[in-house]
This record gives structure tokens, sequence and C-alpha cells, in this order.
């Protein structure tokens, strides 16, 4: 690996000409040089991709990929695909990143380490207060542990942009493509090939809480895609991770009843015939539950 290694930063961008600027400026102003980053105009129908041809005509570690519009996994894909560094981050369009940000995660990556994350702090504004990791507490645990705690949803949780990755860990693994929520069938495949992981409790990614975003919307049968993404989970842990499985069910049962409980309260009765199959379906798979 060169030194510093190359970190490869893939943004997708689709509508977001309001935050872009705000996103750019904290990927170039990073401490840690050595970037290449990748944007992504995803077929955006507002002046983003403009902005992304102005910022590339700024910095010359900027390349911008225009493409006709098939969501954030094709994007993610298309830019993996180009991507040249041994190291890989994502940052969603909308977001920004403290100026330590990837030189602190890479100093996270000892030989052994395959994914290093921080802390994400939601925020509605440009200035959200963050650290430089100086002073953070750090876990670096195994791979079953890392997955165990991705389950848990307390560490190693399925958003890709508040880590970094070594480009081997992900391989040859992608996003689906035209999928509402495809980290999460992204995030514990990934967190399998890796060895070891880092997680640090720094907050020093900003996820900015955005109103047209489709996780605050009304619940709609494209939510579902999540009861995928956990039962294919299952089958993964079934095969690869065994002493995972109990905690899997579990988890996809208590999604199940969540999942079931948003559809009551958005669904039409034509649309809960479909969701009762679904959930049931997936319910099913839980089966023999074991209580701890």
């Amino acid at each position: 690996m060169e030194n510093p290694p190359l970190i490869t930063v893939i943004v997708p961008v689709y509508r977001v000409e309001k935050y872009l600027d705000r996103c750019l400026t904290s990927i170039t102003g990073q401490t840690y040089e050595n970037l290449e980053i990748l944007l992504v105009d995803d077929g955006s129908p507002d002046a983003s991709g403009a902005i992304c041809d102005r910022w590339a005509g700024r910095d010359s570690r900027i390349r911008v990929i225009h493409k006709a519009n098939a969501g954030a996994g094709a994007a993610r894909n298309t830019a993996l695909d180009e991507a040249r560094g041994s190291l890989i981050g994502f940052v969603d369009s909308d977001d920004y990143l403290h100026p330590n940000f990837y030189h602190y995660l890479s100093g996270l990556m000892t030989e052994d380490v395959g994914i290093a994350e921080c802390v994400i702090g939601e925020t509605d504004s440009d200035d959200l207060p963050m650290t430089d990791g100086t002073g953070a507490n750090v876990l670096v645990c195994d791979t079953q542990e890392a997955l165990r705690l991705h389950i848990r949803d307390e560490m190693f949780r399925q958003t890709p942009p508040n880590k970094l990755y070594r480009a081997e860990t992900i391989g040859d693994i992608r996003f689906p493509e035209g999928n509402l929520i495809d980290d999460e069938f992204f995030t514990y495949r990934v967190i399998g090939n890796a060895k070891r992981l880092a997680h640090s409790d720094a907050c020093m990614y900003a996820y900015r809480q955005t109103p047209g975003s489709a996780m605050h919307k009304p619940y709609s049968l494209r939510r579902l895609q999540g009861l995928d993404a956990k039962t294919q989970r299952l089958a993964y842990f079934q095969k690869r991770f065994p002493g995972l499985v109990a905690e899997a069910k579990r988890d996809l049962l208590l999604t199940c009843l969540f999942s079931m409980q948003g559809c009551l309260k958005s669904l039409s009765l034509e649309e809960m015939t479909v969701a009762r199959q679904k959930i049931g379906g997936a319910a099913a798979l839980t089966t023999p539950l074991e209580i701890p």
C-alpha cells in the first residue's frame, strides 16, 4: 500500500444544490490530502451537476461522472468500479465532515483492520459541533463481535458514510440497485469480509436531516425492502456465522413487528394484503425462536 494511501471518496449527487457546496468544502478541506474524489451526478434535474463540474475545475482531485438517474446504489456502484484508492469512503452529498475525518480514520486502519468508523451527529444546520478525535475511546474487535454489535444497532450500523474501508474488504460486493434501503444489503456482507474493525466514539460526520428524505415520508410497501435485507442477512449468518443466528432471528422478528405497525398506520387495505404476506413470510423464518 502506498504511503500515505490513496483514499477514494465516493459521493452520489442528486437534487442537493442547496447543500452540495458545504459538502464539497468539507471534503476538499480535509487535512488528509491524498484523495480521489468521485462525484456521481445521478441525472440530477437541478443545478447539482453544474456545481460538480465547477468544483472539478477548481480541484484536480475531483472527477465527475454524469449518468442517467438510477438511484444512490447504482451511483455508488459506478464509482466503485472506477475507484483507484486502496481505501474507500462514501459521503452523502447533503452531509459534511470534520476536517480531520479521513486523517483520523486512516490512522485507525492498522494492518488487520478492514473497516474503521466514527460516530454520526444528526443536524439540520451547517455547523454541527464535532471533534478531531483527540482523546476518543476506540474499540477494536473481530468480525463476529462487530456483526453482533451491528445486529444490536449499537456500533457498525448499516450507514456507510461514517466508515473508511479497505478496497480489498469491499472486494466485489456492490449495492443493490433501485432499492430504497441499499445500505442494509451492503454493510453486513462487507463487515463479514473484515478481519478486524475499529469503532471510535468521536463525532466527526454530520448527517443532515432533510424533510424530503425517503425515511421521513409516510410508510410505503417499498420500506418492506428492509425485511428482504434482514432475511438475506439471516441466511448469510446461517451459512457463515451460525453463532449469530439466534440474535439475527430475534432482530428479524422485531423488524416484522415494527413493519406491521408502520403498515397499519399508512397503507390501504389492498396494500395491507401484500404487506401481511411479506411480513408473515419473514416472521416464519424466525422459528424456532431462542429467548435468552
